[in-house]
């Protein structure tokens, strides 16, 4: 007996399966989580817009590490390294709180391409304090989101999503901001 499919019980994969789409993107189902359609909905929206950006930090912080350069190469490739293991653990916290309010996470980095709001960079190294900038004008641009996303939501009483804005993504990208920033301050590293 010849046939393209495993049988049941076979240890043989079924490959090159395809399917429908089950849920568009931009869509809320309905899950019992005490917040109305509107709230679940505009949430879902601000925190994919957050999703595809901090995709993107990630991703600027773990091309300047591998790039990093000059006397200060050793402290700043180990703190972006750093740096760039929170933002993952924000992007995976951000992604489940949109599932959990029965949205589609953004993960496609084509589709996270189409929707965030921080610039490429050039395909090259750019200058240490160039490339430094470059992350704080990233950081710069998520907390102005972040900030008004949080007081938004609350208009909609969705505190989990507020909670998530403040406690994550605005406190950590704070803090990260407060370290790059002081990378960029013109002070010599030894005294003559």
């Amino acid at each position: 007996m010849t046939t393209d499919s495993p049988s049941p019980r076979s240890s043989q994969p079924w490959l090159h399966q395809k399917g429908e789409v089950i849920q568009e993107f931009g869509t809320v189902k309905q899950f019992p989580v005490a917040l109305s359609y509107e709230a679940r909905m505009y949430s879902c929206q601000r925190l994919n817009k957050a999703l595809a950006d901090t995709q993107i930090l990630y991703g600027l912080y773990k091309k300047h590490h591998w790039l990093m350069r000059g006397a200060t190469f050793y402290q700043l490739h180990l703190v972006l390294d750093k740096h760039a293991g929170e933002q993952l653990d924000i992007i995976d916290t951000i992604a489940e709180r949109v599932q959990s309010l029965g949205g589609v996470a953004v993960g496609d980095p084509r589709h996270v391409a189409e929707i965030t709001s921080i610039p490429r960079p050039p395909d090259g190294v750019e200058e240490v304090p160039a490339m430094l900038s470059r992350l704080l004008e990233a950081h710069e641009t998520i907390l102005i989101e972040a900030h008004d996303a949080a007081a938004r939501t609350a208009e909609w009483g969705d505190d989990g999503t507020i909670d998530l804005l403040v406690s994550q993504v605005i406190r950590t990208g704070e803090r990260q901001a407060w370290f790059l920033a002081e990378h960029l301050v013109d002070t010599p590293l030894v005294r003559a």
